[in-house]
């Protein structure tokens, strides 16, 4: 069944190129359209240079440097409001706020206060961390007062309770909100690097690719960063869930 439902993923895709690479033909327009061929020709091309690579490893690091900041705080945030009412009373103006604001009204103030440097950093972290932090926060309203009660009368550990009790009731929330925030990370970094055009950056190059009408430079690259916003979807999804199985086997070890 599952060699199946890829056989038929395949086909889907394999129709679309088709189509895709029929209506360049079509066209006849490189300037406007370009198919499949012309977008993997180009980034072939693009590969085999220096500047290429260097534009990759450096998006990589500053957008994902921003979504693991807002991870990280997001979850801590999260968990503080919980305990505390008055922090969620407080934090709640702040979170809409970030919700709300459109990205190039972000994007904007930010260049005018740091300029274009780290500025796909501070977008990403904006643009995450509301989704980390209302997530969590919805996961462990789920926490069932029962399973606590039952914690306090065998006296369990807080290690323990994060673990069998806590865990299981944020985790599929933020899981979601993991994987919507990681899309939502390369979308709003990579803007932000168009509009600020920081040096060695894949906002640069698609900047770039429209000064120059390079068409094809400009899928090559899109398609760059859809790969890499799937591949590392899945890198970080499978480590959030493979860290957490692992604290559960060190703890039946002991």
């Amino acid at each position: 069944m599952k060699n199946t439902s890829l056989w038929k993923k395949a086909a889907a895709i394999f129709f679309w190129l088709v189509l895709w690479q029929a209506a360049a033909v079509v066209m006849k327009d490189s300037i406007v359209f370009v198919g499949p061929a012309a977008m993997i020709r180009s980034l072939a091309e693009q590969i085999q240079g220096q500047e290429f690579w260097l534009s990759v490893l450096n998006s990589i690091g500053k957008i994902m440097g921003g979504f693991l900041l807002a991870f990280i705080l997001g979850m801590a945030a999260a968990a503080a409001a919980f305990r505390m009412d008055w922090l969620k009373i407080l934090l709640e103006p702040l979170i809409q706020l970030a919700k709300s604001v459109p990205v190039a009204s972000f994007v904007v103030l930010l260049l005018i206060l740091s300029g274009s440097e780290k500025l796909s950093v501070y977008i990403v972290f904006l643009m995450a961390f509301p989704l980390i932090y209302v997530n969590m926060g919805q996961g462990l309203e789920q926490v069932d007062q029962q399973m606590l009660e039952m914690a306090d009368v065998f006296q369990m550990t807080s290690w323990r309770r994060f673990l069998y009790i806590y865990r299981p009731a944020f985790l599929p929330y933020l899981t979601g909100g993991c994987k919507v925030a990681l899309g939502m990370s390369w979308k709003s970094g990579v803007a932000a690097e168009i509009i600020g055009v920081p040096a060695h950056s894949i906002g640069e190059r698609l900047y770039m690719a429209k000064i120059y009408l390079d068409t094809e430079s400009l899928f090559a690259w899109t398609l760059v960063i859809i790969v890499l916003s799937l591949l590392f979807e899945k890198i970080f999804l499978k480590l959030l869930k493979a860290s957490g199985g692992k604290c559960f086997a060190g703890e039946g070890k002991k």
